[in-house]
C-alpha cells in the first residue's frame, strides 16, 4: 500500500506544482480545451501548452498567426508554455514575448523529433550538439524572469544519451526544471521508454526537479517510475489522449494503492461532449475548422460498443458540433 508521499507537491524555483502529475506538450492536442479538462477532473499539478515557434513569433508575416494560439489563462496556473527554436537570441526574444503574455513558466523544446521541427535544427535536433542546447538554455534564462524548464529526448542519435551531459549543463545555466522523454528521437513512439536514462539524469543533477515521461498510462505505471528512478514528476502525454481522467486517476492509487474503475461508455460520451464544446466555445477557429482539428481527439473517447467501429467513424466524418452532438448524445440514454 502507497502513502500519500507518493503524491507530495515539487517546486519549479519558486512556483509550487501541487502534485506531481502533468499534463505533456502535445502538438495539436494541448490546447486550452484539453488542458482545463485534465485539471478540472483533478490530480494534474501542472500543464504546458503545445509548442510555439520561437522564430515564427519573431516574423512580421506569421506573428499574428502564432499570438492566436496564445491561449493559456490565469486559472490554469502554473501553466508552461512552450518554445521550440534553434537560435539562442530568437528563442530568448520569443521568450520575452509570451512572458509578456503572461507564461508562468517558459519551456524549451528539445524533444519534438518531427522532420519539420527538426530539420530546422530546432526540437530533439538541439541534442546533437550539448553546446547549442546549452547556449539557447542561458540566452533564455538571461531574457526572462520566470522560471525556465526543458523538455528532452533521451538522445537525438540511437544510443548515444546526450540527456545526462545536458541535464548538468542545464542546471549550471540556470534551468529550474528537466523532463525526459526516456526515448531517442529516431523512436519517435516507438519501442519503449527506458526509464534508466531518468534515474541517470536524476543522479546528475542536484537542485533542480526530473520529470519523467514515456509509457505512463496507468498508477501502477507512475508509481513504478517514480520507484525507479527518483524522479520528483511523471508526465503523462499519450496515455491522457480521450483519457483526461487519467490524472485523477493515477493520484488516486498514489495515495491509496487502490485502482478507480474505468468511466462508463457514457460517462465518456459525456466527457466527450464536454471536450468537444469547450473547443468550440474557447478556440479561435470557425466551426468547421475546430470540427475537423478536433474530431481525431473526440474519436479517442472510445464511445463504439466492443468490436464495433461505427461511432467512431461517424465521429471523424462529422463537420459541425451539432452533428457530434447527434452521434454522441444517443449513448447518454443507451
Amino acid at each position: 500500500m502507497l502513502t500519500t508521499t507518493a503524491l507530495k507537491p515539487f517546486l519549479i524555483d519558486t512556483i509550487c506544482v501541487d502534485t506531481p502529475l502533468t499534463l505533456a506538450p502535445m502538438a495539436g492536442y494541448s490546447n486550452y480545451a484539453f488542458r482545463s479538462l485534465c485539471r478540472d477532473l483533478g490530480g494534474c499539478g501542472m500543464v504546458c501548452t503545445e509548442l510555439l515557434s520561437g522564430p515564427a513569433l519573431l516574423d512580421k508575416s506569421s506573428r499574428a498567426r502564432s499570438i492566436r494560439m496564445f491561449d493559456w489563462r490565469a486559472s490554469e496556473f502554473p501553466v508552461a508554455v512552450q518554445l521550440f527554436g534553434a537560435i539562442p537570441q530568437e528563442v530568448a526574444e520569443a521568450a520575452k514575448i509570451v512572458v509578456d503574455y503572461g507564461a508562468a513558466i517558459v519551456d524549451i523544446n528539445m524533444g519534438c523529433w518531427v522532420p519539420k521541427v527538426a530539420k530546422k535544427g530546432g526540437g530533439a535536433a538541439l541534442l546533437r550538439d550539448v553546446c547549442t542546447a546549452t547556449a539557447v538554455v542561458e540566452a533564455v534564462v538571461k531574457a526572462v524572469d520566470v522560471p525556465v524548464t526543458v523538455k528532452v529526448r533521451s538522445g537525438w542519435e540511437d544510443g548515444l544519451v546526450t540527456a545526462i551531459p545536458f541535464a548538468r549543463a542545464a542546471e549550471q545555466a540556470g534551468v529550474k526544471a528537466i523532463a525526459v522523454h526516456a526515448r531517442f528521437a529516431g523512436q519517435g513512439h516507438t519501442g519503449s521508454a527506458d526509464w534508466d536514462v531518468i534515474r541517470r539524469v536524476k543522479e546528475m543533477v542536484t537542485d533542480i526537479p526530473v520529470i519523467g515521461n514515456g509509457d505512463v498510462h496507468t498508477g501502477a505505471d507512475a508509481a513504478r517510475m517514480m520507484a525507479q528512478t527518483g524522479c520528483d514528476g511523471v508526465m503523462v502525454g499519450r496515455g491522457a489522449m480521450g483519457k483526461p481522467w487519467v490524472f485523477q486517476h493515477i493520484a488516486h492509487y498514489l495515495q491509496t494503492g487502490e485502482t478507480l474503475p474505468e468511466p462508463s461508455r457514457a460517462e465518456r460520451a459525456q466527457l466527450a461532449l464536454a471536450h468537444a464544446r469547450r473547443w468550440l466555445e474557447t478556440s479561435w477557429m470557425v466551426e468547421r475548422q475546430a470540427v475537423l482539428e478536433m474530431r481525431g481527439q473526440i474519436s479517442k473517447y472510445q464511445l463504439d460498443e466492443p468490436g464495433s467501429v461505427i461511432i467512431r467513424n461517424q465521429i471523424v466524418r462529422a463537420n459541425s458540433l451539432a452533428e457530434l452532438e447527434t452521434i454522441i448524445e444517443p449513448i447518454l440514454q443507451a
